[in-house]
Formats: C-alpha cells, sequence, structure tokens
C-alpha cells in the first residue's frame, strides 16, 4: 500500500505553510479562509536510516534519495481545504472537505498555538488553541454517527440477511472508513454497551462512533508559531491536560522549515530537513544571520522545526508503519545497487505481504523469505520488523 497522510486544519492557521515546506511546492498562503479551495497533493519524505552501510553497499535509491546514511522515503501529503465548525452538516467545503479527507490514513493537525486566529480563521488574540482541537475531533466523531446511525438502521430494516449481527452491518455501511466487523466487535465489547444497538442510548453510540474514529482516522498535532513565546506557554498547559493525553503534540514552525529549505537551495546554509542544526555557508547580512540564529535557538531546543518530525510521527509512532529493504542475502550488488528500494509497509506485516507488495507474481510464486542480516530462512508467515532487509524466493 502507499500511505498518504491529510494535512487539515482550520483557515489560517499556516496549515499550506506547512505543506509547502514538506513538499517544497508552491500552493497559495493567505492569512484569510478558504486560500485553499481544492485539495492539493504533493510528495513529502520520512527518514529512515539506511541499511546499505550495514552492508559495506553504497545504496543507489529508485524514488527519494539518500543523504549521509539517511534515506528520504516519499510519501504522499495531501493539503485538505480548509475546514470549519459545521462542515458534517455541509457548511463551508463540508461534504467535499470530509471526502478528501476520507481518502487519509492518518492526518497532521495543524493547529496555531500563538492564539492569533479564531474559530473561523479570522485574525483574533487569546484564542484557546483547545477549541481547534476539539473542533475538528467533533466534526469528525459527528461524521462518523451519521455514518453509524445508517448503518443501525440498515440492521434493523432487516437488510442484512442471514447474518444478524450488528457489527456486520455496522461494517458494511461503514467500510469506506477502512474498518471491518472483527474491528467493530472489539470496540463495542471494549465499551461494554451490548450488542445489541436497541439498547444503546445516545451516548453509547456517540462513544463507538468516536472510538472508530480513533482507530481508523488517528490524529497528530502539529503545535504550529511555536516560535512565539504565547505559543510555548499554551503548549505546556495542553500537553499537560489529562484531556489530551490520546494525541500525539508536535512543536513545529512552518515558517522555519521553509526559511532553511529556501536558504539551502540558495546557497546560503547547508541543511537536512529534519535536523536540529544547520551551517551558514553564504554571505549573509547582519539582519539575516539574526534571523537565522532566531531559528538555529528554536530547532535546538525542540530538536527539529517540527515539520519532519510530524509526518514521521503520523507514520511510524501513530500508524506503527515499518520500512523494509528489498535485499540480496550474498551481499553482492547487481548494476544498479541492492538497495534501490525501501517500502513502507503496515505494522504487522509479513514476508508474503511483503512479497505481494512487490509485485503479484512474486507472491503467487513465494517459496520463503531470507533475513539478509542472520541469512537465516523465513517463512511466509514470519512478522517483519522496522528496517529489516529481506530476499524473497520465489519461483516466479
Amino acid at each position: 500500500m502507499s500511505y498518504k497522510i491529510g494535512l487539515v486544519g482550520k483557515p489560517s492557521v499556516g496549515k499550506s505553510s506547512f505543506f509547502n515546506a514538506a513538499t517544497m511546492n508552491d500552493v497559495p498562503e493567505g492569512a484569510y479562509p478558504f486560500t485553499t479551495i481544492d485539495p492539493s497533493i504533493g510528495e513529502a519524505y520520512v527518514r529512515v536510516e539506511c541499511a546499505a552501510p550495514e552492508f559495506d553497499e553504497s545504496c543507489t535509491p529508485s524514488v527519494g534519495y539518500c543523504d549521509d546514511g539517511m534515506r528520504f522515503v516519499p510519501v504522499k501529503l495531501v493539503d485538505v481545504a480548509g475546514l470549519i465548525p459545521g462542515a458534517h452538516e455541509g457548511k463551508g467545503l463540508g461534504n467535499q472537505f470530509l471526502t478528501d479527507l476520507n481518502e487519509a490514513d492518518v492526518l497532521v493537525h495543524v493547529v496555531d498555538f500563538s492564539g492569533e486566529t479564531d474559530i473561523e480563521g479570522e485574525a483574533t488574540e487569546g484564542h484557546d488553541p483547545r477549541e481547534d482541537i476539539d473542533f475538528l475531533e467533533d466534526e469528525l466523531d459527528m461524521w462518523y454517527l451519521g455514518v453509524l446511525e445508517k448503518g443501525i438502521e440498515r440492521y434493523r430494516s432487516g437488510y442484512h440477511g442471514e447474518e444478524k449481527d450488528i457489527e456486520v452491518d455496522l461494517a458494511e455501511q461503514m467500510s469506506a472508513f477502512k474498518t471491518n466487523k472483527d474491528e467493530i466487535k472489539q470496540v463495542i465489547l471494549s465499551l461494554d454497551i451490548g450488542l445489541d444497538p436497541d439498547e444503546w442510548e445516545d451516548e453509547d453510540k456517540e462513544a463507538l462512533a468516536r472510538e472508530i474514529r480513533k482507530r481508523t482516522k488517528p490524529i497528530i498535532i502539529a503545535a504550529n508559531k511555536m516560535d512565539k513565546p504565547v505559543s510555548q506557554e499554551n503548549f505546556e498547559e495542553i500537553t499537560a491536560d489529562p484531556a489530551y493525553d490520546h494525541l500525539t503534540f508536535t512543536p513545529t514552525s512552518a515558517h522555519a522549515e521553509k526559511a532553511l529549505k529556501n536558504a539551502d537551495e540558495g546557497g546560503v546554509v547547508e541543511y537536512r530537513p529534519g535536523a536540529d542544526d544547520f551551517d551558514i555557508v553564504g554571505d549573509v547580512s547582519g539582519e539575516q544571520e539574526a534571523g537565522l540564529e532566531q531559528i538555529r535557538a528554536f530547532i535546538n531546543e525542540y530538536g527539529g522545526t517540527g515539520v519532519q518530525q510530524s509526518l514521521e510521527k503520523a507514520l511510524f509512532d501513530v500508524m506503527g508503519a515499518i520500512a523494509i529493504f528489498p535485499g540480496s542475502a550474498n551481499g553482492k550488488s547487481d548494476s544498479q545497487g541492492v538497495f534501490r528500494d525501501c517500502f513502507i509497509l503496515p505494522d504487522g506485516s509479513t514476508t508474503e505481504d511483503f512479497a505481494y507488495h512487490l509485485h503479484s507474481d512474486i507472491g503467487d510464486g513465494l517459496l520463503h523469505g531470507i533475513d539478509c542480516h542472520s541469512k537465516r530462512q523465513i517463512g511466509s508467515d514470519h512478522e517483519l520488523g522496522h528496517r529489516d532487509v529481506v530476499e524473497i524466493i520465489s519461483t516466479n
């Protein structure tokens, strides 16, 4: 599968700036609602420590690139059009927003932690970022609830045929959310609300919709504009609030990331995305140097600008994805290099899953795999780990 990260947030919080910084695209940016009208899709990267040096090999990536032993593996990043409260009722870009958002596997919610944009995306002061965090989750939960209630009506209508289990009808109705009857039943049992929907109260249905949403549309918070003192105060207060323990937060300055990448392209600095420092190598004015030193202080304190970190936390920490390198157990490179590819797969992927990911014919003819580190044979049901190097032995 190819992972798709959705970038979401209310208007004017720096979402398009984040997208441009991550992809070096040039979508419109502006401090007014609906600067982004249609979703923009770009190529961003996540970092994976390259396996080639462990085999005394060099790598020649077929996609992405390698920088001093760090592979930058491409992923799709979708800048979804601006959201306002009431989207689940069709307000703003409403239904189109939700349709576009549903294409994403995980969401990065860009939030203005300075409190300088209100809930509608208009300029203000003193706005509580918690309202933004809550309103996105509430909008998604209400969207899921509406679909769930249709599934309950489906169950009551008898449309389910021979199978009369509620999780079957809910799974059919909610299939677009990439869930299934086993997962839904597990959530129902964990909530201890029983399997008879006629006995569910409104709060039971709301809790069920919320838990299914958390599993199928996980969210990470990119706390943007963290280079401002008020943002840091808000960050400390919100991350200490137990109500938000279920979320992952990343201190972020999209502006700093874009500035460093532009300076790197212009030969002013040497900067590797995600790094916590950079070198000034070109001529700069006193004002430019002062600005760069402010950015340096920020990334030294937080370990980076937060843009790269947000994408990697979303994919590897929240989704639990793993990176797998196709390799050769004999350690010999072909003319193109053994370490040409690095694939991102779901947690729990097996040798067989990897074989089919490479090609359906390879999967059909799978005999076994070889763990290139240990040179041991591994079976088709062997569960792979992050940064494994695997050779697939197939009849095809």
